[in-house]
């Protein structure tokens, strides 16, 4: 039976953490350690390490946090032979999370990756309920370098809210980047399709997560999304990106239309807007001055640590 870890970035959590480690204790597939990165020890509550003894976590500092950074680290520390990441927002559907997240690992040697299956929350705005749908379908699936005329930069797509990495592959690879504003998730996932390795999706595998993100937080988002694909050119340079967005936009407006509910345009059509306008900004934030770059990105701990 091969090892797993659990791998969680953190920071203030609270009672939903508590019930992400309930259920990630609960699991068919045992999971040998869940690892915890904390950000701050302030925010930290001790009585889990007692309550979980499963649960090893290390504490940083705010400005030692790092998307791509903290992770590396975290994959270092681990001797597991796959390692999921997690975020602190997402909780596990059911016991057999861990189990049919690694199978396609198991299964074949040369998929690299496999990513998790997102279900809006029962707060869930509509319009982010059918996007959770439109990212996140109910049909399994496997990526390779190959389909990259067909799917564009959704080939390379991965979403560290919930995915598992073989150990052995991650350190062929090189890991994750030592620094990321954002998406090092997809900047590696990139990285190992142009390797020859396939990146699965596992709609069994199901975790509760999504965000009623405002028009502004949209826009600050797809800034650093932006800015992440400047800077890895070597991953997202020549492949389509804009066209996926646009398939959104066009699905989720013949989507409203359909059932009905045509007075949520004007907000689609807003929250497009800025999401592509913090998307534009991104990829040419080298022509921005710093006080721009300042406000709009969602990181500026990233900045300060970029002038150092």
């Amino acid at each position: 039976m091969e090892k797993v870890d659990v791998i969680i970035p953190a920071y203030r959590p609270g009672q939903e953490f508590e019930k992400l480690l309930e259920v990630l204790c609960q699991q068919s597939y045992e999971v040998d350690h869940i690892l915890v990165m904390n950000t701050e020890k302030k925010f930290w509550n001790p009585s889990w390490e007692t309550k979980f003894p499963k649960v090893k976590v290390k504490h940083l500092s705010k400005v030692e946090f790092d998307h791509g950074g903290t992770r590396r680290q975290a994959a270092q520390i681990s001797e597991a032979d796959i390692m999921v990441f997690m975020t602190q927002d997402a909780v596990p559907a059911d016991r057999n999370l861990i189990r049919n997240l690694i199978r396609p690992l198991q299964e074949n040697s040369q998929i690299g990756a496999a990513y998790a299956r997102q279900l809006a929350r029962e707060d869930c705005a509509y319009l982010e309920k059918y996007t959770r749908s439109f990212n996140y379908p109910a049909q399994s699936s496997v990526k390779w370098e190959k389909d990259t005329g067909r799917y564009g930069i959704k080939t390379y797509f991965c979403s560290n809210v919930c995915a598992a990495y073989r150990k052995s592959i991650y350190e062929q690879i090189g890991g994750f980047v030592p620094k990321a504003i954002f998406n090092e998730d997809m900047i590696y996932a990139g990285t190992m399709a142009k390797r020859g390795y396939g990146i699965a999706y596992a709609a069994e595998a199901r975790v509760i997560h999504s965000h009623n993100y405002s028009c502004r937080q949209q826009f600050h988002r797809n800034f650093d999304l932006g800015v992440s694909q400047a800077e890895h050119p070597e991953i997202f340079e020549g492949v389509p990106s804009e066209g996926e967005g646009l398939r959104l936009v066009k699905k989720s407006l013949a989507y409203l239309v359909k059932t009905g509910h045509v007075w949520l345009i004007p907000k689609l059509v807003g929250q497009s807007g800025f999401k592509y306008m913090g998307y534009f900004l991104g990829k040419r934030y080298k022509k921005l001055p710093e006080k721009v770059i300042l406000f709009c990105t969602m990181n500026r701990e990233y900045w300060k640590q970029t002038k150092e």
